[in-house]
């Protein structure tokens, strides 16, 4: 027996309204916690003895400093501060090793100007809408062929919508992260973005691909049908392909050490919600909008 997942699509919708408005009143009140790539400011890992609390570590750099201190394993912390002088660094390390001990010592340091957080910041928004449109031009290309009466630009922009899905309920879980546990969004987080952008599309692709297939075959009787019949032949294969990356993923993010935790934290999510949207979104989509042209088509016939 054929599943019936087209017939549903309602129900799929519902549920990604579900999981991306708690991440959009997030990123409304809340926005993104963003890092020092974007606001400008230095970076210190540091070191120290076990059993040293966070505060300890606050209280021995100084308040002047602003500092943001976070844990990121059992004896070590990531403090984010202020831009700092190479003077008021060296300062800054010696109060700490004071304070607390000689054996503090400092894994990381970084300081990134106001400028090039500015300048990065706008080249990630642009990098995105860019990416989204060339999506859209090129599979709207690839698919000039597809019969009628489907249309390719329908497919282009489905995928788009997709995306959009896809990218915000990443944005809005690390939203969520950022308010509640403190995780921070980097240069790395936009890389990983682009890469759910890229894997989502290829999910996606693989489906409306059959779904073309499907059509100039002229398998089913609906447009519907043909489109539920193409995700019920593509479905294994999309699930078994992402579920092997995410198992790499996972362990990566457990093994990997904390510079690269939220980068695969970042694919974690968003390769989730795009094996997700591929499935339950992209094409019901398709058939949504069909349906409404058909019945537009219709209405102007009888006019």
């Amino acid at each position: 027996m054929l599943l019936e997942l087209v017939r549903y699509r309602r129900w799929w919708y519902a549920f990604s309204a579900l999981i991306i408005v708690p991440g959009l009143i997030s990123l409304s009140l809340y926005g993104l916690n963003l890092g020092i790539d974007f606001t400008g400011g230095s970076l210190m890992e540091l070191n120290v003895p076990s059993g040293t609390q966070g505060q300890q570590v606050k209280d021995a750099i100084g308040h002047q400093y602003d500092p943001i201190v976070q844990s990121t394993s059992n004896n070590s912390y990531q403090v984010r501060l202020k831009e700092l002088t190479p003077a008021q660094h060296t300062q800054v390390l010696d109060q700490v090793k004071q304070q607390i001990g000689p054996s503090v010592t400092e894994e990381r340091f970084e300081t990134v100007g106001p400028t090039i957080s500015e300048d990065l910041t706008r080249k990630a928004i642009l990098s995105v809408i860019l990416g989204s449109l060339l999506i859209v031009a090129y599979i709207a290309y690839a698919f000039r062929n597809v019969p009628k009466p489907a249309s390719s630009w329908r497919f282009g922009v489905t995928t788009i919508l997709t995306l959009v899905h896809d990218l915000i309920f990443t944005l809005g879980v690390f939203s969520l992260l950022g308010h509640f546990f403190g995780v921070e969004v980097d240069a790395n987080f936009v890389a990983a973005l682009l890469t759910v952008i890229g894997f989502s599309v290829h999910d996606t692709i693989v489906v409306f691909d059959r779904i073309r297939e499907n059509l100039i075959r002229g398998q089913g009787k609906t447009f519907e049908d043909t489109v539920n019949f193409s995700i019920v032949q593509t479905i294994v294969r999309s699930i078994n392909t992402s579920l092997t990356v995410l198992l790499v993923l996972a362990a990566m993010y457990l093994f990997g050490g904390s510079s690269i935790q939220t980068f695969v934290l970042a694919l974690l999510v968003g390769i989730a919600a795009g094996t997700y949207s591929s499935i339950f979104n992209a094409a019901p989509i398709l058939v949504t909008w069909q349906n409404w042209a058909d019945k537009r088509a219709a209405k102007k016939a009888k006019a």
